[in-house]
């Protein structure tokens, strides 16, 4: 029995030690590990409260670009369409003003024809007119030097 009594004294002598451990470990898992674990899981809970927020922030961030994307385009339209209507206004006032100053050349090459024929009729009743009195002056120089000469040679 040695054996027995030795276990028994040696277990009696780590009793103390053994018991102490024991209190020692309540009271850290009390006071430290608990309190720790709680820390530890509340703050678990708030980062993945805090990366759930950002992910829904990050997508309305997301949509709000999509929409002031859309927005942005939607004007870029507008500015165009005004642009558009702009030129084609200026456009048909152009062809409206070369119509206008097509009209009114073609008025005074109107004008300018009938004032040209009027030019050219009166020239040439002048010119017939001239000619015809030329005529008559060589005419008469001619027959009238010629009747002169057959009126000496008569009277001779």
């Amino acid at each position: 029995m040695g054996i027995l009594s030795q276990l028994s004294q040696l277990f009696i002598s780590t009793l103390p030690t053994v018991i102490f451990v024991f209190v020692l470990f309540f009271i850290l898992n009390r006071f430290f590990y608990r309190p720790l674990t709680a820390v530890m899981k509340k703050r678990e809970e708030e980062t993945t409260g805090a990366m759930a927020r950002a992910r829904e922030q990050a997508a309305a961030a997301v949509e709000k670009a999509r929409q002031y994307e859309a927005a942005f385009q939607a004007a870029r339209q507008e500015v165009y369409r005004q642009r558009e209507s702009a030129r084609r206004s200026l456009l048909e006032d152009r062809e409206a003003s070369l119509k206008w100053a097509q009209q009114q050349s073609e008025a005074l090459i109107n004008e300018a024809q009938t004032s040209l024929a009027a030019e050219v009729a009166r020239s040439k009743t002048e010119l017939l007119s001239a000619c015809q009195s030329l005529g008559q002056e060589i005419a008469e120089t001619i027959l009238g030097g010629a009747a002169r000469a057959d009126g000496e040679g008569v009277r001779s």
